[in-house]
C-alpha cells in the first residue's frame, strides 16, 4: 500500500467498503459497541498489519470512516470494543480480527486456532472466561473491490416460470473432472462458463441451473482434523462475497470479476443464475464457536438468543446459531446482500436454505413474519425467482405448502410419494394423482399456481438417482462418522441386489426404473428439478449425505456416462417443453372444458372405466391410467401460427407384474399412438404400436407408457 492516506467522516451509507475513484468509505454497524478500529493490511503481506484506525463517527449507530489514498485491492478487517459479558449476551473482544459482514471479497481462508475463540478453550468456565490472544494470523481478509464491469446489455432472462427446468449443481463438482476443460480451470466459475460446459447444459435442455452455495463459507474444524472438508459449503461467512474456493483468476477481488463474467456467459446462452443461499445461521456456529464476524461485532443484534438466557443461542437449523430475524440491522443485511446479487452480480433468483427459520419472529413460523413482508413490497427481489426449502429443525418447521404467493417450494411431499409408489410400497393413489397434477391440495386454496410446486425426486442431500435404485442403506463410512449420519430411510427399490452387479437382469430393472422416476418428474405438472448427473447414471457409491467429501465421490464422472440415460433424459426434457399440457400454468379442473364432452383431466383404472371414489378409497392399487386434454392447452409452431396441443393418456403401472390395460371408449379418443415408453426407453418409429379405443394393451411391470391421440 503506497501513497499517504487521510481520513475523513464519511457516511453510514452504503454499508460496507465502497470505493468511489478517489478513495474509500468504510461502515460498520454496531449497536452495543464502545469502540471499533479499522485494520489495513499490505498489498504483498496480508499478516503485516500497516494501520489500525479509530473509527469515531457514529451514526445511527453505524461506525464509519472515509480513506483518501486507498483503491480496490485493499485488505482490511476490523476490532470492535465493548463488553465481554457472554451472560448477557455481549461478546466483544478486540484481540479478535473481525471479517466485514458486507465484504464484496474475502482473500484466504480461515485457518484453525485457539485464539479464533473469544474464550479461553479447556477453561473450567468455558465461554465465560476471555482468551486475549490476537487472531488475526488466523482469519481471512475483507478486500475492497473495484465494482465496475461490463455486462454488455447483460439483463435478467425472467424465464416464465411454467417453462423453468432447474439444475442443481455444485461448481467445482460439475467440472472439477471434464476432460474438454483446462485443468487450470477446472472446479472454477471460469469452468462453468466454458464452452464445453454451455454446450452440455444447453443440450441437456434445462433452462436454469441452481448453484449450491457460492457465499464465502468455512470448512469446520471438526472436519479439517478427520482430513475432511465442508464441500457443500452451507456454513456461509460472507454474504456478498463469491467463495475464492472456486476462483480461478485469484481471491483479492478478481473472484468478483470471475463470477460475473460466468453469469454473463450463461445468460447469453440462455440459461438463468439461481443462487442457493443460506440466511438461517452462520459458521460461528453455537456459543462455543468462534469469533470472526457477526459474534464480535454485535451478538445480540446478529443472533437469536434463547429467551431468558442470552448467553445460548436458538438453533432452528442444527448449525449452533439462528439469525436474528426480530432485528432490523439484520433484515437489512439480508436484503442488502440479496439485492446486490440481482442488481450487481445479475443473479436471476435464489433457493433459501431452511426457509422456515427466516418466518421465526417469537417461536412459531410465522407465515407472514416480516422478512416475506420486506421481499414482498420490494421492487426488485419481488420480480425474481424465490424458491424455499420449506422446513427448519425446530417444533412446527415442516411447512410444505404453507409459503406465501410468489413463493416455489421443494416440494419434499411430491419427492417421497413418487419414490413410495414406483418402489410399490403400499399407499392410496390418491395423493400420486395430486403430486403428479400439481400439488393442489398444498398450493390451490392459498392463490398460488402450479408452479408453486418445484419436484423434485433427489438433491444434493441424498442418495443420487443411481444410487437411490441400487442401494438398501446408506455407506457413508469415509465421512468418518461410524456410518450413522445422512438419511437412513431409502424410499426407492433397490431391484434386488445392493450396490454393482453383473446380473443383467438386475441392470435391466434399475436402468427401467431410472426411467421411470425421470420420465414421471417431467410429466408431473410443476417445476421439475433435476440434480446434476443423475441424467447419466452418477454414483456417489452409496454415500447419502457426501457434504465433506471434496473428491471423486462428489465430483461428476464424465468417463462413466450412463449414454442411454442421458438420451433418454435429453429426449423427455424435449418431449415435454414440446406439450404445453405439461407445462400449464393454471391448475386441472376434472371438468368438462369448453366446446368439449370430455374432461381437461381423467383418472381410469386398469379395465378402461373412470376411477370413482370407491375406487381411490379402496386398497393400494399401483396401476392408474391418466387422461390430459391438450385441446384448450395452445401454442405457437415454427411459423408462428397458433396451434393446440396434443392429447395424452399416461398409463401407470409399479405392480411387480405386467398388467392389462384397457384404452378408454372412443368419447376420449378413436386411436391413439405410444410416443413414449419406459420398458426400454426407445423412442418407437412412426405408426408403431397404433391402438384404438377400447384396445387390450399388456403393460410391462414398472413401467410407464405415453400415448398420444391421433384421431
Amino acid at each position: 500500500m503506497n501513497g499517504t492516506i487521510r481520513t475523513m467522516p464519511g457516511n453510514p451509507y452504503p454499508q460496507g467498503a465502497n470505493w468511489d475513484g478517489a478513495g474509500v468509505n468504510f461502515s460498520l454497524f454496531s449497536e452495543n459497541a464502545t469502540g471499533v478500529e479499522l485494520c489495513l493490511y499490505d498489498d504483498r503481506d496480508a499478516n503485516l498489519e500497516t494501520h489500525r484506525i479509530p473509527v469515531t463517527e457514529q451514526t445511527d449507530r453505524v461506525w464509519h470512516i472515509y480513506l483518501t489514498g486507498v483503491k480496490p485491492g485493499l485488505r482490511y478487517g476490523y476490532r470492535v470494543h465493548g463488553p465481554y459479558e457472554p451472560n448477557n449476551g455481549h461478546r466483544f473482544n478486540p484481540a479478535k480480527l473481525l471479517v466485514d459482514p458486507y465484504a464484496k471479497s474475502i482473500d484466504g481462508f480461515l485457518h484453525w486456532d485457539d485464539a479464533l475463540f473469544g474464550y479461553t478453550i479447556g477453561h473450567p468456565d468455558e465461554d465465560l472466561s476471555r482468551d486475549d490472544r490476537d487472531s488475526a494470523p488466523f482469519v481471512p481478509r475483507s478486500v475492497v473491490v473495484d465494482p465496475y464491469f461490463d455486462w454488455r446489455n447483460d439483463a435478467l432472462l425472467r424465464i416464465p416460470w411454467h417453462e423453468t427446468i432447474i439444475y442443481e449443481l455444485h461448481v467445482k463438482g460439475f467440472t472439477m473432472l471434464h476432460p474438454e476443460i483446462p485443468e487450470d480451470l477446472r472446479g472454477t466459475y471460469a469452468a462453468l462458463a466454458h464452452p464445453a460446459s454451455i454446450e452440455y447444459l444447453t443440450k441437456l435442455g434445462i433452462t436454469s441451473i441452481e448453484l449450491m452455495p457460492i457465499h464465502h463459507s468455512v470448512a469446520d474444524r471438526h472436519l479439517i482434523e478427520r482430513g475432511l472438508t465442508n464441500y457443500w459449503g452451507y456454513n456461509s461467512l460472507g454474504f456478498f462475497a463469491p467463495d475464492a474456493r472456486f476462483s480461478a483468476a485469484g481471491s483479492a477481488g478478481e473472484q468478483v470479476a470471475e463470477f460475473k463474467n460466468m453469469v454473463r456467459t450463461l445468460h447469453s446462452a440462455g440459461l438463468e443464475v439461481l443462487l442457493d443461499v443460506v440466511y438461517n445461521h452462520t459458521a460461528e456456529g453455537n456459543q462455543l464457536g468462534p469469533t470472526v464476524c457477526f459474534r464480535g461485532i454485535d451478538n445480540t443484534a446478529y443472533y437469536r438468543g434463547m429467551d431468558g438466557q442470552p448467553r445460548y443461542y436458538m438453533d432452528y437449523t442444527g448449525c449452533g446459531n439462528t439469525l436474528n430475524m426480530r432485528h432490523p440491522r439484520t433484515l437489512q443485511l439480508l436484503m442488502d446482500s440479496l439485492r446486490y446479487w440481482v442488481t450487481e452480480m445479475h443473479v436471476d433468483g435464489f433457493r433459501f436454505d431452511l426457509a422456515a427459520a427466516l418466518a421465526r419472529e417469537l417461536h412459531e413460523v410465522d407465515r407472514l413474519g416480516a422478512f416475506f413482508d420486506i421481499i414482498h413490497q420490494d421492487p426488485i427481489l419481488s420480480q425474481v425467482k424465490l424458491i424455499a426449502e420449506p422446513w427448519d429443525l425446530g417444533e412446527g418447521g415442516y411447512q410444505v405448502g404453507n409459503f406465501p404467493v410468489l413463493w416455489s417450494e421443494w416440494n419434499g411431499r411430491y419427492r417421497d410419494c413418487v419414490r413410495d409408489y414406483w418402489r410399490g410400497s403400499d399407499q392410496r393413489l390418491a395423493e400420486f394423482a395430486s403430486r403428479l397434477t400439481g400439488s393442489s391440495d398444498l398450493y390451490e386454496s392459498g392463490g398460488r399456481k402450479p408452479y408453486a410446486s418445484v419436484n423434485f425426486l433427489t438433491a444434493h442431500d441424498g442418495f443420487t438417482l443411481n444410487d437411490l435404485v441400487s442401494y438398501n442403506d446408506r455407506h457413508n463410512e469415509k465421512n468418518v462418522e461410524d456410518n450413522r449420519d445422512g438419511e437412513s430411510d431409502n424410499r426407492s427399490w433397490n431391484c434386488g441386489a445392493e450396490g454393482l452387479t453383473d446380473d443383467p437382469r438386475i441392470s435391466m430393472l434399475r436402468a427401467r426404473q431410472k426411467r421411470n422416476f425421470v420420465a414421471t418428474l417431467f410429466l408431473s405438472l410443476g417445476v421439475p428439478m433435476l440434480l446434476a448427473g443423475d441424467e447419466f447414471g452418477r454414483s456417489q457409491q452409496g454415500n447419502n449425505n457426501a457434504y465433506c467429501q471434496d473428491n471423486e465421490i462428489s465430483w461428476l464422472d464424465w468417463q462413466n456416462i450412463d449414454s442411454d440415460q442421458l438420451a433418454f433424459t435429453r429426449q423427455i426434457i424435449e418431449f415435454s417443453k414440446q406439450h404445453p399440457v405439461f407445462r400449464r400454468r393454471k391448475w386441472f379442473q376434472g371438468r368438462s372444458i369448453r366446446g368439449s364432452d370430455v374432461n381437461d383431466l381423467a383418472w381410469f383404472r386398469p379395465d378402461g372405466e373412470l376411477m370413482s371414489d370407491e375406487d381411490w378409497g379402496a386398497g393400494f392399487a399401483k396401476s392408474l391410467g391418466v387422461f390430459l386434454n391438450g385441446d384448450e392447452i395452445p401454442s405457437v409452431d415454427a411459423a408462428g401460427r397458433r396451434v393446440l396441443d396434443q392429447s395424452f393418456y399416461l398409463i401407470f403401472n409399479a405392480h411387480w407384474e405386467p398388467v392389462e390395460f384397457t384404452l378408454p371408449s372412443e368419447r376420449w379418443g378413436q386411436s391413439w399412438i405410444r410416443v413414449l415408453d419406459t420398458r426400454n426407453g426407445t423412442a418407437p418409429t412412426e405408426g408403431e404400436w397404433q391402438r384404438a379405443a377400447g384396445t387390450r394393451m399388456n403393460i410391462e411391470s414398472r413401467s410407464l407408457v405415453v400415448m398420444s391421440r391421433v384421431a
